[in-house]
């Protein structure tokens, strides 16, 4: 039930600020187990992934992907000429997708009897929720417990003041009617090697400044250097330890010239558009009110344990609006994790070092656990294999040859290995291959138990098994 704000006062088991991945998994769990839940969201519940973030996102990407397709298709013996992009009709098909997405999610809010409160929420002293509604009408909730998930916007750096033309976020990036020509990105994490993977593969000219050493922080190096050295396949040049210094708009207002400065020294680049993609801050500011007892650290995030308590009692946060890796699926572990508590059962930490991560470019990459510097910076003597997609019969099938599983284990005494640490892809659909690695690695079985595992034929899979027997030294077609 969606209720207008008004001047009133209602009283549930549990208040929701925010209706985000975390925010509307917490709710649904609850609602499903019988509690009496309370959403607070300011725009659409779905949050960022649906509206903004992963859903459209990833559309954007699969028609970049069904473009590269079309492509490719003379080499299968179907004719194809004269094949373009027509970008607003992909954004026309993404907007659908969002809205029946957005329409099945309120349907099952409704369904659990949860109650959707539209304003902005904050927390006031002795766990009232405040919500203020568009026309400026107050509603006060109560409710023994209140869940802070309000998520997170994107950052910004100064000299790029965003104005959804010339200066991009990810969110006026995926408004776009039209894409430019040419772009930069700054920020090689994720969210930038994604955008400029899209851009790419639909015929923008992409450049990728980063400040960090290597793009991907994070992936394993072997890894990384699949997407690298793809990325200059497709003409997506990546700059790396750059600072930015700013940037220098045309006299006609079409194009801006960045300056950036590197180790070569200072340098400039002519573009129709900068996307700036350097993260996301927790949306913290006007959520807690003074005196409401929760602790914020220096960056905005809200303080947590392990169970995701606040220092306030009675008062949980969890998603974006937490230092803990920025995914919906963490949000939906987080809203389990909450929830039980509430329920009375036995919560289980997340262990953050393992949780799955997908990055949606071409070629995907997909990983669990350490990667081989992690594990050796952790203490770890280690053992490793990787092998390529390029021997592998499915991917010859459908052309998409390029990529790599790497596997990490920890060295046994003899030299053999133990119990995996790390399972890292790059290749075709490998987001859809984790699956079994973060299994593996969540339960830290052996590399002889992975072994056992028996792969379809012929599948991508294979590349993963094929991996894990050459590990344990019994391989069959890789050595």
């Amino acid at each position: 039930m969606v209720v207008p704000t008004a001047q009133s006062s209602s009283s549930f088991d549990a208040v929701v600020i925010g209706g985000g991945p975390a925010g509307y998994a917490a709710a649904l769990y609850g609602g499903r187990q019988g509690l009496s839940v309370a959403v607070v969201e300011k725009d659409k519940v779905g949050g960022t992934c649906l509206h903004r973030g992963c859903i459209p996102a990833k559309e954007l990407l699969e028609t970049a992907a069904v473009y590269r397709t079309v492509q490719g298709a003379k080499g299968y013996g179907i004719a194809v000429d004269g094949i373009s992009v027509d970008f607003s009709s992909s954004q026309a098909r993404k907007k659908r997708v969002v809205d029946q997405q957005h329409k099945g999610l309120q349907g099952l809010l409704e369904k659990c009897k949860v109650t959707t409160f539209i304003g902005r929420g904050s927390l006031q002293p002795g766990k009232v929720v405040r919500v203020e509604g568009a026309d400026g009408a107050v509603t006060e909730l109560e409710a023994p417990a209140v869940l802070l998930a309000a998520g997170s916007v994107p950052r910004t750096i100064p000299g790029f003041d965003v104005d959804g033309r010339l200066v991009l976020t990810s969110d006026e990036l995926l408004e776009l009617e039209k894409l430019p020509a040419s772009a930069v990105v700054i920020g090689g994490g994720v969210v930038g090697c994604e955008f400029a993977s899209m851009m790419a593969d639909m015929g923008v000219k992409v450049t990728v400044l980063e400040a960090l050493p290597s793009v991907l922080p994070g992936v394993d190096a072997d890894v990384t250097a699949v997407v690298v050295k793809s990325f200059a396949r497709r003409g997506i040049e990546v700059k790396t330890g750059v600072t930015v210094k700013g940037h220098d708009t045309s006299e006609d207002g079409e194009s801006t010239t960045v300056r950036y400065e590197s180790s070569e020294g200072a340098a400039s680049l002519q573009v129709r558009a900068v996307v700036v993609s350097v993260g996301r801050r927790p949306y913290s500011e006007e959520l807690l009110a003074p005196g409401c007892g929760v602790e914020v650290d220096e960056r905005g995030f809200v303080k947590v344990d392990e169970l995701l308590r606040t220092s306030a009692e009675g008062v949980w946060a969890l998603g974006d609006l937490v230092a803990t890796p920025g995914l919906a699926h963490v949000g939906f572990a987080e809203a389990i994790v909450v929830m039980d508590q509430l329920l009375g059962r036995e919560p289980v930490p997340i262990d953050y070092a393992k949780v799955p991560w997908c990055v949606y470019t071409h070629p995907e990459v997909a990983y669990a656990g350490y990667s081989e510097q992690a594990a050796r910076e952790a203490g770890y003597e280690v053992v490793t294999k990787k092998d390529p997609f390029v021997g592998n019969g499915r991917a010859a099938i459908i052309g998409d040859t390029e990529g790599v599983v790497k596997l990490v284990a920890e060295k046994l005494p003899d030299g053999r290995p133990g119990r995996l640490l790390g399972v890292h892809m790059a290749g075709p659909w490998v987001t859809e291959q984790l699956g079994q690695g973060y299994l593996a690695v969540n339960w830290e079985a052996t590399a002889d138990e992975v072994a056992q595992f028996v792969q379809p034929h012929p599948s991508l899979s294979e590349v993963f098994g094929e991996t894990m027997l050459a590990l344990t030294g019994r391989g069959i077609h890789v050595g």
